[in-house]
């Protein structure tokens, strides 16, 4: 059909009045002329399509013969038919208008709701937007929200699950948080921390459980011992994983691993005993290695039936003992000996214990002896330490003073093996080591002394008044070799002032095979008849300065001795001075004196 413009379109209206028709059906056509805008055109062309049809129904109509009457009811049919259509449309969208204010409103009760519940500020709407496009974003976010809390709400749920099982397996309360309630970001994010810890402390506790098992199990093995309470029974019997990992299921199985190790160690304790009951039996008995061998077996492990099989053997041995009490007194005894060598017994203390020396054998008597022995181990053992310091001191002091008797012996020098050097190190290292032992032995003795609110005595004496005795006996020996040096030197220097001097050149030590015949021609004769002696070489008598000083006399100031027979020379001084030498030793050794600090540093070697 082709389109009218709108001069068109009023031309059939025209017409259309120009036929008597109502003015009722144009006035419908009165809103489509008032549409504005950019739909003018389709409004006009609506209208002359309306109107082209009209007048088409019109020639229809007068070609027919339709009476005006019958037009003017067809044409009334027409108009009513076109308003109900356009209020049917209308109706319709209006209908559409009502339901995008509805759908706004309810976004935005929605909305509302979505931020309380998701913990989001207020949605702020643009107002800017028409009907369709302010309905369009609200619905957009709606289920933006709606799909967050969906995801927030299935993580609520995994993590909840989770919980319950951790928890059921732990004993532990569950994560505090409404399972109704959409949960925040800030509660999802703790409650992933709190899944975390929970699963770190269930890992933490299976190893610690899987731990405590094996000990468990190994323990039980050792004792002979099967799960008795339904507790071990679980422990032991169960699948690992079912296991319930409680706080006091952990603290139950550490308790049962603790009572299991104590019977252990007392199994082992027992055992030990009777072990080292049976070692000394053996010993004393003399039992053969045959029967030793059947035992042996027994002698590691400490399980159950090695420890019944180890008291059988020991009370086998005590029936033996009985029948050989002699033999097993005297045994102890020489046991008894041993140890009183390594505690430093006094006869006194020996002599104390009088079943030592009884010979009516007994059993009364072999248990005095048993016990004795006893009591001396335990009494080495608690002071061990103590007593292997005094042997040491002991030792060390033995070797130095068989080093000391060494130095003394000329032929030393003529070893090529390098055993004085070995020597003079092995002396200056017990030179130094000494008095270190002797501080600390000291302060080791004061601290027992202190303990025990006793003397520590080692055979009836002090040690370190022992250890003072035997530092004073080797200063007084050293001052007696010392004396007897001096003395030899004055009654050699008196010799030579009485018969003549004998000039002594120096000679170097010869070793072994040598010779220096060359030094022997520039000696000459070395021994002169006293009618032809010359005077003391000058030097001579400075060097035995200390040794003139014994005689009568002018003697130093001399510079010439002539030797004659007839010269009678006093020597009194010589034999008053050993005279007290001997009377000074004496009144020394009586001495009680003692120094007080003990230390090598102090004797002149």
């Amino acid at each position: 059909m082709r389109r009218l413009s709108a001069h068109s379109a009023g031309a059939y209206c025209h017409r259309l009045q120009g036929c008597k028709r109502t003015d009722n059906f144009f006035s419908l056509l009165q809103p489509i002329r008032r549409i504005q805008g950019g739909s003018e055109v389709i409004a006009a062309e609506s209208v002359a399509c309306l109107n082209k049809a009209l007048c088409h129904l019109k020639d229809i109509w007068e070609e027919i013969g339709i009476p005006e009457d019958q037009r003017l009811e067809r044409t009334n049919v027409v108009k009513n038919h076109v308003k109900g259509l356009l209020d049917m449309m209308i109706s319709e969208e209006e209908s559409l208008r009502k339901r995008l204010m509805t759908s706004i409103e309810k976004c935005h009760k929605e909305l509302s709701k979505l931020c309380l519940e998701l913990q989001s500020p207020p949605f702020q709407e643009e107002k800017s937007g028409t009907m369709l496009q302010r309905e369009k974003e609200l619905r957009t976010h709606v289920e933006v929200m709606l799909k967050e809390k969906n995801q927030r709400m299935q993580a609520l749920k995994a993590l909840t699950e989770q919980d319950q099982d951790l928890c059921d397996l732990l004993c532990s309360q569950p994560f505090s948080i409404s399972p109704g309630c959409v949960p925040s970001m800030e509660q999802l994010e703790n409650f992933h921390q709190h899944i975390s810890c929970l699963t770190a402390e269930k890992d933490r506790r299976h190893k610690e459980f899987v731990t405590l098992k094996k000990q468990i199990i190994l323990c039980m093995d050792d004792l002979d011992q099967l799960p008795e309470t339904s507790f071990e029974k679980d422990v032991v019997c169960e699948d690992e994983e079912s296991f319930c990992l409680s706080k006091e299921n952990i603290d139950s199985l550490k308790v049962l691993l603790q009572q299991l190790e104590s019977r252990k160690a007392e199994n082992e304790r027992v055992c030990g005993s009777y072990r080292e009951t049976i070692l000394e039996l053996w010993e004393r008995l003399q039992i053969p290695q045959e029967e030793r061998d059947v035992i042996s077996e027994h002698m590691t492990l400490s399980k159950k039936r090695n420890m019944e099989a180890l008291q059988a053997e020991v009370k086998r041995l005590e029936e033996l003992k009985l029948k050989n009490m002699q033999n097993v007194t005297e045994t102890i005894r020489k046991e008894i000996g041993v140890y009183w060598e390594k505690c430093f017994y006094s006869a006194d203390q020996r002599q104390a214990f009088v079943p030592y020396y009884d010979d009516d054998f007994s059993e009364e008597l072999l248990s005095l002896h048993d016990a004795e022995i006893v009591q001396l181990k335990q009494y080495y053992e608690d002071h061990k330490e103590l007593f292997e310091g005094v042997h040491k001191w002991e030792e060390n002091w033995r070797l130095f003073i068989e080093l000391e008797e060494r130095a003394k012996d000329p032929s030393r020098f003529t070893n090529r093996g390098g055993n004085l050097l070995k020597e003079e190190k092995q002396r200056a290292d017990i030179v130094k080591g000494l008095p270190k032992l002797e501080k600390k032995l000291k302060a080791e003795i004061e601290q027992w002394e202190l303990e025990q609110n006793r003397e520590f005595q080692v055979n009836g004496q002090k040690f370190m008044q022992f250890v003072s005795d035997q530092w004073e006996l080797y200063r007084l020996e050293k001052e007696r070799e010392k004396q007897e040096r001096q003395l030899k030197k004055s009654k050699q220097t008196e010799e030579d002032m009485v018969y003549g001097t004998v000039i002594r050149t120096p000679t170097k030590r010869r070793f072994l095979g040598s010779t220096t015949p060359c030094k022997a021609r520039k000696q000459g004769n070395g021994v002169k008849t006293p009618g032809h002696s010359k005077p003391p070489h000058q030097g001579l008598l400075e060097r035995n300065k200390e040794n003139i000083c014994h005689l009568t006399g002018g003697v130093a100031g001399m510079t010439k001795v002539p030797a004659s027979p007839h010269r009678n020379f006093s020597i009194n001084s010589v034999a008053s001075t050993y005279s007290e030498f001997q009377r000074d030793l004496s009144k020394s050794s009586k001495s009680n004196h003692v120094p007080e600090i003990l230390n090598s540093t102090i004797i002149q070697l």
